[in-house]
């Protein structure tokens, strides 16, 4: 079987203890979490949770089926090779300097990258985009300049086909 990395959507009860819960089913098949994201949905008493997994197929369906069997987990739904859009989001602080503000500035306007502050020395940036992508930028701002970062879990969302809509 191919080991890859899995995307997995579980929609639960918005309850304490219920994340704590999903973690230790990982945990205890041996499973890492690489990214977790998790939020309310439109109904605030339900909360999805997105974790990407390495494993391989077999074993992320042995997963799923323990998932189920937890209390206040309402559907797992296995993302990895379902139509959807997945994004991830990091904050970057870099130091600006004379040597560099020009080649940062055209990387940004290239990029179409979001400046969301700055002060003398230093800006922070918001980069969205899939994983390809915010490992490419990372790289990329790597080399001019780039101070720290911190990173987002992926979200994703089923893309519906258009038998769906309406």
């Amino acid at each position: 079987m191919t080991v890859r990395e899995n995307t997995i959507s579980i929609l639960v009860n918005n309850k304490p203890d219920v994340l704590a819960r999903i973690a230790g089913t990982f945990s205890g098949r041996g499973f890492n979490i690489e990214s977790i994201s998790a939020n309310i949905t439109r109904n605030p008493e339900i909360t999805n949770i997105i974790i990407t997994t390495i494993g391989d197929q077999e074993t992320v369906i042995k997963l799923e089926k323990q998932l189920n069997k937890l209390v206040d987990v309402l559907e797992v739904r296995d993302l990895t090779d379902v139509s959807s859009a997945q994004r991830e989001m990091i904050l970057v602080r870099m130091k600006v300097t004379a040597s560099n503000r020009d080649r940062f500035t055209q990387i940004v306007d290239i990029h179409s990258w979001k400046i969301v502050s700055t002060d003398a020395d230093y800006c922070i940036l918001e980069v969205t985009g899939d994983r390809q992508e915010i490992e490419d930028s990372l790289s990329l701002l790597e080399t001019i300049g780039m101070e720290d970062f911190v990173r987002t879990g992926i979200v994703a969302l089923k893309r519906c086909s258009p038998q769906q809509i309406g």
